[in-house]
């Protein structure tokens, strides 16, 4: 399995290595420029080329026109294991979690509070599917155009999660210093999710900044499912692996 690394990894890397690796595959780890895609090879003969040779292609990216082209023109599975728009397989994994807690994933409420991004489009998406109603609580300049924002204590009331992701995403180092402005308000503590459930739990997809969009007490305290978070992206990784193997073997 070709597993393409654009952007620096933690979680992704090492689940994915380690899922193929137990599922008795080889994973092939292919860094930034490791690949002729960094010297303007399409992403269509990359596809082309990679498809003759392993079983699955995953990518970490930026752009998102780049994932599409190769599953567009592979023959071969690819998963998006990153892109600046979607961050799908993060989203699987705090489906587990949800799952995990809570025994059920329909009837939940899941809140996403901070910045309007990849991973707060991934979860609607992924939200919509699993039948958990999904609140969202942005400032105004870093909604998704896809969900309307809530006023903060609105979004969180009655969430069995709440959920927030870094302030500065990768790529976005120059707004830095606007977005903390911005999302100030938006920290994830005590007493913000006092405001959701009794038994609401926090969730973030790492790495966190302790501090900014989450505090310390509420990261590595009792209601934090942050760490079994991280850890369910091993076990989410490999059902997708053998789900979409099994596709390709059964054809």
């Amino acid at each position: 399995m070709a597993l393409v690394f654009d952007r620096p990894s933690t979680r992704t890397r090492v689940s994915f290595e380690t899922g193929v690796f137990e599922l008795g595959g080889h994973p092939l780890v292919l860094r930034e420029g490791e690949l002729q895609l960094s010297r303007g090879e399409s992403p269509r003969d990359t596809a082309l080329v990679l498809s003759r040779m392993v079983h699955a292609i995953a990518i970490r990216t930026g752009p998102h026109e780049i994932v599409t082209e190769l599953a567009e023109y592979a023959e071969i599975p690819v998963i998006n294991m990153l892109t600046h728009e979607h961050h799908p397989c993060q989203a699987l994994a705090d489906l587990m979690t949800l799952r995990e807690r809570f025994g059920r994933l329909e009837g939940l409420t899941l809140a996403y509070v901070g910045d309007g991004n990849n991973m707060a489009r991934s979860l609607l998406i992924a939200s919509r599917i699993a039948g958990i109603e999904f609140k969202i609580a942005t400032p105004p300049e870093l909604a998704l155009p896809e969900l309307d924002s809530q006023p903060l204590d609105e979004a969180v009331a009655g969430a069995h999660a709440i959920y927030t992701d870094v302030w500065v995403s990768m790529g976005d180092e120059a707004e830095a210093e606007r977005k903390r402005e911005l999302l100030a308000p938006f920290e994830v503590d005590d007493s913000l999710l006092d405001k959701a459930r009794d038994d609401a739990i926090a969730l973030h997809c790492l790495p966190a900044h302790p501090g900014e969009e989450i505090s310390p007490e509420v990261l590595y305290g009792d209601r934090s499912a942050v760490w079994d978070q991280a850890e369910n992206r091993l076990h989410a990784q490999k059902a997708l692996l053998e789900l979409l193997l099994s596709t390709v073997r059964s054809r």
